[in-house]
C-alpha cells in the first residue's frame, strides 16, 4: 500500500519505469512472505502466529489486529503469486499505466488484507477497500460493456457487504461490558441460537455472494467477461476465495452452532452450483465466460468440503480454493494471451491457430486438463479430497450423501465436454480468426485509432493494435514464464497434495473439531430434528445412546 503512493512521483515518461517498479513490489512482497512463513511459521500449531495488536479507535474497540494460521498463509502466498504474476503479465498495458499498477498494488494490499486481518471491523474495512481498484480496473481497461460489469460489481458486492458490518456490530455489542471486534473474543461469546442463525445468514449472502453461490453469482461471467486478464487471473484466482475463506474462519469459526442448521443448505447449493455452472459453460460461445461459468461450478466444491462435517471434506475445501486459483488465474491468462493474437473471445470466430501457436495450444491444453480434474494435477487431488469428505461423514444420512455425490459426480462429467469442446473451438475449427478478418476492438489516444471505432471501443488484454497488425506468434518467453509457474505447482500439488496440506491441515482440523462438538451439544437437546433426516444431519451411531437417555 504504502509503494503504490510512490508510482504518482516516479520519473517516467511511456511506463517502463512504472511497471518495473510494480514489478520489484510484487515480487519482493511475495518474497518476503515465503521468508517469513519458512522461518518463523510452525504449520504444526493451530494457533495465530506473526501477530500484531495495536490500538486503533479504542474508544470503538477497534485495533489493528493482524496475524496468521493454516487458514490465512496459504491464501496469503496465493494472492502474492497471482497478483504478481499478474502485474508481470499486464507488460504492454500502455493506456494510464501509473493508474493501472497504482490500483494493482492497492489491490494487493487488501487482499493480504482480508487474509490476515483478526479484528471483524478490520476486516470488514479492507473488504470495502478492495471493491475501489477491482471496479477502476474493469470499467477503464474493460471491453465493450466494460461499465454495466463493473457498476453491477460494485453493486452487488457493496450491497452485500453491508451484512458484514450488521454482524460485526452486532456481534461486539452483544454482551454490553466492552465493546470488542477481535474475532478471538467474539469466539468465547456464547450467542443465542436465534441470533446466530441471524448473523450466519447474513455473512452467507456477503461470503456467499464473493464465493459466486447460486443464486448471487450473476456478476462474475460479466466482470470476467470484460476485464483484461491480469484483473481476471486477479478476480478467479483470488478475489473468490475471500468468499470461501470467510465462510470458514468467520461463519464456521465464530458460529459454529448456526453452521449445523446451515450445512445441508450449503451442501445443496454446492451441487446447484456444479451442475448449474458446467451446464451454463458448456452454452456460452464467449472464451471468458465459458471459463468464468466453470469457477462457478468449481466453487461447488469448496461448499460441499465446508458442509462435510469431516476433517477431509474442509481439507479439501481448502485445497480447492489453493488448486482452482492456480488453474483460473492460468486459464485466464492464456485465454488472454490468445486474445492478444486473434482480437476476439467469440469462439464461433476462432479456430485454426493449433498449427501456427502450438506452444499456446499445449500450454491451454495442460491447464485445461488441470481444470477437468486429470489424475497427477491438483484440480483431481482436491475434489476426490471433497468427495471422499462428503462420503465418510457420519453426520448426514446415506440417502443424502447418496444423492449428493452422484448429482456432484455429473458436474464432473460436464467439465471435460466444455472443455474440450472449447479447445477444439479455438485451436482446430475453421473460423475467421485464422483469416484475420476481425472487427477493431480498440480505441486508445495514444494510438492513431480515434476514428476507428465508437466510443465503446476500448484497449482490452494487454496489447492493442489494428487488425492489420494482429500476428499470429507463439507463445513469448516471458508468457511461457508465466504459465509455468502456474502449472509447476498444479503438478506438483497433484503428484504431493501433502506439500499444501501439511500448511493448514492442523488448523482444519481444530476448526472441524469445534464444529463437531457444537453438534453433539445441539443433537443432545433437540434430538427430535436431527434424528433420521434427509435435509438435516443425523446423530452419529455413538451418539445414540446419550440422546436416547436424554429423550427419555
Amino acid at each position: 500500500m504504502v509503494a503504490s503512493f510512490l508510482i504518482p512521483v516516479l520519473p517516467d515518461k511511456n511506463g517502463k519505469n512504472v511497471r518495473w517498479y510494480a514489478l520489484g513490489v510484487g515480487i519482493a512482497d511475495f518474497f518476503l512472505m515465503c521468508y517469513a512463513f519458512w522461518k518463523h511459521y510452525d504449520a504444526s500449531s493451530a494457533t495465530f502466529q506473526l501477530a500484531e495488536k495495536y490500538a486503533w479507535v479504542p474508544q470503538l474497540g477497534i485495533y489493528w489486529a493482524v496475524s496468521v494460521d493454516g487458514l490465512s498463509v496459504p491464501l496469503v502466498l496465493l494472492a502474492g503469486l497471482v497478483t504478481t504474476l499478474a502485474i508481470l503479465s499486464a507488460w504492454q498495458i500502455d493506456m494510464k499505466p501509473r493508474l493501472f499498477y497504482f490500483l494493482m498494488l492497492v489491490l494487493y494490499s487488501a487482499q493480504v488484507g482480508v487474509f490476515v486481518a483478526q479484528d471483524l471491523m478490520l476486516l470488514f474495512i479492507v473488504w470495502e477497500l478492495e471493491l475501489v481498484p477491482v471496479y477502476l480496473l474493469v470499467s477503464i481497461w474493460g471491453g465493450q460493456k466494460r461499465r454495466y460489469a463493473a457498476t453491477k460489481f460494485l453493486i452487488y458486492t457493496a450491497a452485500t457487504s453491508v451484512f458484514i458490518l450488521v454482524a460485526a456490530l452486532a456481534m461486539a455489542l452483544y454482551g454490553g461490558s466492552n465493546i470488542t471486534f477481535d474475532m478471538a473474543e467474539l469466539a468465547l461469546k456464547d450467542y443465542p441460537l436465534t441470533l446466530e442463525l441471524l448473523l450466519y445468514a447474513g455473512l452467507l449472502i456477503s461470503f456467499g455472494l464473493k464465493l459466486a453461490v447460486f443464486p448471487l453469482h450473476t456478476w462474475l461471467p460479466d466482470a470476467h467477461g470484460e476485464a483484461s486478464a491480469p484483473v481476471s487471473m486477479i478476480l478467479a484466482g483470488v478475489l473468490l476465495k475471500m468468499g470461501g475463506y470467510g465462510l470458514i474462519r468467520v461463519n464456521m469459526g465464530l458460529l459454529p452452532d448456526a453452521h449445523i442448521y446451515f450445512a445441508p443448505v450449503l451442501a445443496i447449493l454446492g451441487v446447484v452450483n456444479i451442475i448449474y455452472g458446467a451446464l451454463n459453460s458448456f452454452a456460452q460461445s464467449n472464451m471468458k465466460r465459458r471459463l468464468a461459468y466453470s469457477s462457478v461450478s468449481h466453487m461447488g466444491f469448496v461448499l460441499l468440503g465446508i458442509a462435510s462435517f469431516t476433517d477431509l471434506g474442509i481439507n479439501g475445501a481448502m485445497l480447492q480454493m489453493i488448486s482452482h486459483g492456480l488453474i483460473a488465474a492460468v486459464l485466464f491468462f492464456l485465454a488472454g494471451v490468445t486474445y492478444d493474437r486473434t482480437h476476439t473471445l467469440s469462439l464461433e470466430e476462432m479456430g485454426g491457430i493449433g498449427q501456427v501457436m502450438p506452444k499456446v495450444f499445449a500450454l491451454f491444453t495442460i491447464a485445461a486438463m488441470a481444470s477437468l480434474a486429470l489424475p497427477g494435477m491438483s484440480g483431481f487431488a482436491s475434489e476426490i479430497t471433497v468427495f471422499l469428505g462428503v462420503t465418510t461423514s457420519d453426520i448426514y444420512s446415506s440417502s443424502f450423501r447418496t444423492v449428493t455425490v452422484f448429482l456432484a459426480a455429473v458436474g464432473l462429467i460436464l467439465t471435460p465436454i466444455y472443455l474440450l469442446s472449447m479447445l477444439r473451438q479455438i485451436f482446430y475449427n475453421s473460423g475467421t480468426a485464422s483469416t484475420c478478418d476481425i472487427t477493431p476492438s480498440c480505441d486508445i489516444n495514444d494510438l492513431d485509432l480515434k476514428n476507428q471505432g465508437s466510443e465503446e471501443a476500448v484497449c482490452f488484454g494487454t496489447s492493442c493494435v489494428l487488425p492489420s497488425q494482429a500476428e499470429f506468434i507463439d507463445a513469448k518467453p516471458r508468457e511461457i514464464f508465466i504459465a509455468a509457474c502456474f502449472l509447476a505447482l498444479i503438478i506438483g500439488i497433484g503428484l504431493y497434495p501433502k506439500m499444501a496440506m501439511q500448511v493448514y491441515d492442523v488448523t482444519t482440523v481444530a476448526v472441524n473439531a469445534q464444529v463437531r462438538e457444537s453438534y453433539t451439544q445441539l443433537a443432545q437437546a433437540n434430538p427430535q430434528i436431527y434424528a433420521h433426516s434427509v435435509l438435516f444431519p443425523q446423530i452419529a451411531a455413538s451418539e445414540v445412546a446419550a440422546v436416547a437417555g436424554i429423550s427419555k
